[in-house]
């Protein structure tokens, strides 16, 4: 049995706001991409923080990361949600807009439109074709340039031997238009991960690149962040520590000069 409590944690949100949401029209998703960011800002005690479609899609159930892209969008646009910058990791920083006299009234989500009876006909899926001077065509080739030589030097050609441009490429927008990845830190990590011990043989398509891309760019940065110089012991110190030693009344040929 579920036995939630306080002093577990808890989230603060202002009576005054809880009032005003009730009043909202908002559909379902919107709702809980509402709560998911109160629960991220709030439950924390901060004012915003970066989250993706991706992770928002997690927070919530939802697989489609298309789908959550659209209704924060709504959020976004009826300055509900704001967004704030793009943050180190790529995603948006979001927060919650409390002045809700900014709010817009109308929701432009479809929904809740009532749907139109149409008749039936057999789903068409029309696959999005790139061109050669399409820069996510661009990404996937230099991408994939890469990954060849990592795959032929490891005795694996076989492995991007079939690898379909088209798509790597649409992979690549997913990367740039859904999951929101600045294209300098594609690039970035594109170059970084071929060069890896560990990851150069493990990411060896644009998609799993995708997939692994929030971990990747973390790594990344973690790697390239320079160590702080150890500060010299100073020999003065044992020379207060003697003095000490004395005024406390203790023989100085007792004293231990040993760090």
């Amino acid at each position: 049995m579920a036995n939630p409590q306080l002093h577990n944690g808890h989230t603060r949100v202002a009576n005054e706001i809880l009032n005003q949401i009730m009043k909202t029209n908002l559909n379902g998703t919107q709702f809980r991409l509402v709560i998911a960011i109160w629960r991220f800002t709030y439950g924390f005690q901060r004012k915003e923080y970066e989250m993706s479609t991706g992770y928002l899609a997690q927070l919530i159930d939802t697989k489609s990361r298309s789908y959550i892209d659209r209704e924060l969008t709504a959020l976004i646009d009826r300055k509900i949600v704001t967004v704030k910058e793009i943050g180190q990791k790529g995603a948006r920083v979001l927060s919650f807009n409390k002045n809700y006299k900014e709010w817009a009234d109308k929701n432009t989500s479809k929904e809740e439109a009532i749907p139109e009876i149409k008749p039936k006909k057999k789903p068409t899926t029309r696959k999005r074709k790139y061109n050669e001077d399409n820069t996510f065509y661009k990404m996937a080739v230099y991408f994939y340039n890469l990954v060849e030589k990592v795959a032929q030097d490891a005795g694996l050609p076989h492995l991007t031997k079939k690898a379909n441009m088209q798509t790597w490429a649409d992979d690549m927008r997913k990367l740039v238009e859904i999951d929101e990845v600045d294209k300098k830190l594609a690039k970035e990590v594109m170059d970084w991960v071929v060069n890896d011990s560990f990851w150069k043989t493990n990411v060896l398509s644009a998609r799993k690149l995708r997939d692994k891309f929030p971990e990747l760019a973390i790594k990344m940065k973690a790697q390239k962040q320079p160590e702080k110089p150890k500060q010299p012991k100073d020999h003065r110190d044992k020379d207060i520590e003697l003095q000490q030693w004395i005024a406390e009344g203790n023989d100085p040929d007792e004293f231990n000069w040993n760090d």
